[in-house]
C-alpha cells in the first residue's frame, strides 16, 4: 500500500496528504504556525457560535456545538500558553485562503437544512485537515512537549469532525449528506493541490 492511500484510509479519507515537507517547514517558522493556529482555534469557536445563534430553534444543534464553542476556545487558550512560554510573538490574523476557497465552494440557496448541512460539512473538513496537521506536528516536532500537545489536540480535532458530519445526518437525508461530503473530499483536494507549500500556516 503506498504512503498516500494509507494516509488517506487512516486521516479521515482525506483524498490529498499533505505534502510531507510541511512539517519541517512548518518547525522553523514555529511563532507564524502557532499564531496561525491559534486564530484558527478562535474561528473555530466563533463559526459554532454563528451557527447556534443562526439556528438556536434546533436544540440538538445548540446542545452539541456550545461545549465545542468552549473546547475549541479552550485550545485557543492552550496555543497562546505555548506561544508565550517560549518568548515568541502573537502575530496578526493572517488572509486564510484555503478557508476562503472552500467557502466558496458552500452552495447557496436551498433549504434551511440544506444550508446547515453546507456548513456542517465546511467545518468537518476543516477539522479533518487540521487534526492530519496535528498528527504530523506530534509526530516531526523535535519539541516533546509540543509533540504530545499536538497529539492531544489531533484526538479533539477527530472527534469533532465525527459530531459535524452526524450532525448533519440527523437534520438532513443521510445518503444526501454522504454524497456531499464526497464531493467536499474531491473540491479541497483541489484546493491542497493549488495551495503553496506554507510553514506559517496551519492549512
Amino acid at each position: 500500500m503506498s504512503w498516500e492511500e494509507s494516509t488517506r484510509q487512516k486521516m479521515l479519507h482525506l483524498k490529498l496528504p499533505t505534502d510531507p515537507r510541511w512539517a519541517g517547514i512548518a518547525e522553523m517558522q514555529l511563532e507564524d504556525v502557532l499564531t496561525d493556529h491559534a486564530y484558527c482555534e478562535q474561528k473555530a469557536a466563533s463559526s459554532c457560535i454563528s451557527l447556534i445563534l443562526r439556528f438556536n430553534d434546533l436544540d440538538e444543534v445548540v446542545d452539541t456545538l456550545t461545549p465545542i464553542v468552549a473546547e475549541e476556545w479552550g485550545h485557543f487558550e492552550r496555543v497562546l500558553e505555548q506561544i508565550r512560554k517560549r518568548g515568541l510573538k502573537f502575530g496578526f490574523p493572517r488572509k486564510d485562503e484555503y478557508v476562503i476557497q472552500l467557502a466558496n465552494f458552500v452552495k447557496k440557496g436551498g433549504s434551511r437544512m440544506q444550508q446547515l448541512t453546507e456548513q456542517l460539512l465546511m467545518n468537518a473538513l476543516i477539522e479533518a485537515r487540521s487534526c492530519e496537521r496535528f498528527k504530523l506536528l506530534s509526530i516531526h516536532l523535535e519539541d516533546v512537549e509540543l509533540q504530545k500537545f499536538y497529539y492531544e489536540l489531533m484526538i479533539s480535532e477527530a472527534g469533532h469532525y465525527v459530531t459535524f458530519i452526524e450532525l448533519a445526518r440527523r437534520y438532513q437525508d443521510p445518503h444526501l449528506v454522504n454524497e456531499r461530503w464526497q464531493e467536499w473530499l474531491i473540491f479541497e483536494a483541489e484546493v491542497m493541490k493549488s495551495l503553496e507549500v506554507r510553514g506559517d500556516r496551519i492549512h
